[in-house]
């Protein structure tokens, strides 16, 4: 049998929290979300530098293939300016770079660059410097681009001269780090990472 002193105890124990109580929950969600969200964010951001890095391998990966594939000159073309680079073949029976495949823009906050670092990866190129201009289809150097061109047999070869060359090297940089691709003479295609201002680079997979 319910009486006034059972209702009175069921009022007690069902009612919800207070405000103080309720404002401090607040309080502590809102600070632990303000020293999560900076984590998260420079977390998606290597995620981001790292997969513009791998895509940059692939992209050369696929630029050797085409030129043996078809038997002619392949070359991933990059504008340093517009942070955008696509696969171009050469046309034998045009004279003509022709581009294969789409373009791809790196992400927001990402650009092609040295962020400070002054040394090049070791065992890779003897000064610090992204690949050679691209050349138009007349020879001429194209300002602010940079182009590793493969051979029929996807060997890297120097754009003016055609000889093999071992200092191809792509740089981007961003959240603080540097990833260099470097290509050797053998076409063997590496991954490096330094962060911003330093020379220590890391091998990278």
């Amino acid at each position: 049998m319910w009486t006034t002193k059972n209702v009175s105890r069921h009022r007690d124990t069902a009612r919800g929290f207070s405000m103080v109580e309720t404002l401090a929950a607040a309080a502590v969600s809102v600070t632990a979300a303000a020293a999560v969200v900076p984590v998260t964010m420079n977390t998606i951001h290597s995620f981001r530098i790292s997969g513009a890095a791998h895509g940059l391998v692939n992209h050369l990966s696929v630029a050797k293939m085409r030129a043996a594939a078809n038997f002619t000159r392949s070359r991933l073309y990059v504008d340093l300016a517009a942070n955008t680079y696509h696969v171009e073949a050469w046309q034998k029976t045009t004279s003509t770079w022709m581009t294969e495949g789409g373009t791809d823009q790196l992400s927001s906050g990402i650009a092609f660059g040295f962020g400070g670092v002054s040394g090049a990866p070791p065992n890779t190129q003897g000064t610090l410097a992204q690949a050679s201009q691209c050349l138009d289809n007349l020879g001429d150097a194209i300002a602010n681009t940079a182009c590793v061109v493969f051979n029929s047999r996807g060997i890297p070869i120097d754009p003016v001269s055609l000889a093999a060359t071992a200092t191809d090297a792509l740089y981007l940089t961003g959240n603080g780090g540097v990833y260099g691709v470097t290509i050797s003479a053998t076409s063997r295609v590496q991954l490096w990472w330094t962060a911003a201002g330093s020379n220590a680079w890391m091998r990278k997979q």
